[in-house]
């Protein structure tokens, strides 16, 4: 049997763009921001966007391309031994990443229910509301229901599902959120809210350099799909005359603009409200989000308009951390599509069922996922492609590109000098803050004894 590839150039960069745009920058992005200081994070995201993301996005290119072939059997053919298990590991992450993604994108469901009906307008408060959609029975079902609109877009193929999905899907949410940060920009906080978001503090970013480095790396890399095995796999389905180059600049630009789009959305509407965008933890934009709109003008129009796109955004992340895993079922089993979805299907959804009963589940699998297992991934990789098979993937990267000349050997450097070096200590500062949060989560729990 053929296989499977794109039907168009801009499909696969739109795919790739619906990748990383997703939950990633819209859910995940707002409160990493809040996080760790406003603008001084978003100077270490864009440093890490441009300088470490880009050329490690080219190297995941170069190796899909090359073989054709899903994460797994793309990096054995790629380098052999016991280097496949690398894709194995990408194909878990995946997994992980997924199980409780999914989650997250009942609760969007939900939330876009309660912008229509006024759920959260009748709750006595958005917290309260946010806590009745966190857990549960209903959660439960929410989270299946969203496993089954990935399932069904993913059975369809690439050419009738994925890439058809999001050439609808990225351009709506362009589109909405493009209408939405005009609409911000007109609220009284916007510019309190600018100033937050957009003038970084140098003081604060030399004093907690520890804590943003390991962050904006997990962010850059989740944003991008990287180290995931995504972007091998949609890689492998492009022919040799594409410019990886071209893509790969087309993707970043795309990504990181979403990206700011988002904040240039979510933090006037927050200031505007009087509400604190320093609120920690995976539901405090919807919190936020939901307690904000409600004192705003047409507050429930844009509250329905915020969670549409967040759900748009789901489903495009969702479908490619599942066709990682499904390119693994079909090339080698040699599973047909719909059968090797389905059972990736369900056992995400069963992997998630912990988080729809208990929200520190997604920190103990957001953390360990985007922080130390994305960046492991990435160090490998990274060290595979520029340090034992560089000759190959400069070789690779210059079909459909011409002659590189020195620009291929500058490109093989950057990867194998501050990319990985930046990569390794992020991964340290990862397992690290990952060691002190499990140890203060079981402090806090042999307190409730």
């Amino acid at each position: 049997m053929a296989r499977e590839t794109w039907g168009t150039r801009i499909g696969f960069i739109l795919a790739a763009v619906g990748s990383a745009i997703g939950l990633g920058n819209i859910w995940r992005f707002p409160f990493q921001v809040s996080q760790e200081g406003g603008a001084a994070f978003m100077v270490m995201y864009l440093a890490f966007i441009i300088l470490i993301g880009f050329p490690a996005m080219l190297a995941e290119f170069v190796v899909g391309r090359k073989t054709e072939l899903n994460t797994v059997g793309a990096i054995r053919d790629f380098a052999g031994g016991y280097w496949q298990y690398l894709g194995g590991l990408f194909v878990f992450i995946g997994f992980v990443i997924l199980s409780y993604y999914s989650v997250i994108g009942g609760w969007v469901l939900r939330y876009i229910l309660g912008s229509v009906t006024g759920g959260y307008a009748a709750t006595e408060s958005a917290a309260a509301y946010f806590g009745m959609v966190a857990t549960g029975t209903d959660t439960l079902i929410a989270h299946a229901v969203f496993m089954l609109l990935v399932i069904g877009i993913v059975a369809l193929g690439i050419q009738q599902g994925i890439e058809l999905g999001v050439k609808v899907m990225v351009p709506a949410i362009l589109a909405i959120f493009g209408i939405l940060a005009v609409y911000a920009f007109t609220l009284p906080g916007a510019g309190e809210a600018y100033a937050y978001y957009l003038s970084p503090d140098i003081g604060y970013i030399m004093q907690n350099w520890q804590s943003l480095v390991p962050a904006a790396a997990g962010q850059g890399f989740f944003t991008l799909s990287l180290g995931m095995g995504v972007m091998i796999t949609y890689a492998s389905y492009l022919g040799d005359d594409k410019n990886l180059g071209i893509d790969g600049i087309s993707i970043v630009v795309l990504n990181t603009s979403v990206s700011i789009l988002t904040g240039l959305v979510v933090f006037p509407i927050l200031f505007s409200a009087g509400v604190d965008p320093a609120t920690s933890g995976p539901g405090a934009i919807f919190v936020s989000i939901a307690e904000a709109v409600l004192d705003l003008p047409f507050g429930r129009v844009v509250g329905l308009l915020f969670f549409l796109t967040v759900a748009i955004a789901a489903l495009s992340s969702a479908i490619s951390l599942i066709e990682v895993v499904v390119s693994y079922a079909i090339d080698e089993f040699g599973m047909d599509r719909v059968k090797a979805t389905v059972i990736a299907g369900v056992a995400i959804f069963i992997l998630g069922v912990p988080v729809t009963m208990n929200t520190v589940f997604i920190n103990l699998y957001d953390i360990l996922a985007a922080q130390i297992l994305l960046v492991l991934g990435g160090v490998l990789l990274m060290v595979l492609v520029s340090w034992l098979h560089a000759g190959e993937a400069i070789e690779e990267l210059e079909q459909g590109i011409g002659d590189l000349g020195s620009i291929g050997s500058l490109w093989i450097w950057m990867v194998r000098v501050p990319v990985i070096l930046v990569l390794l200590v992020s991964l340290y500062l990862g397992v690290t803050g990952y060691i002190d949060f499990l140890t203060g989560a079981f402090a806090e729990y042999l307190g409730t004894l």
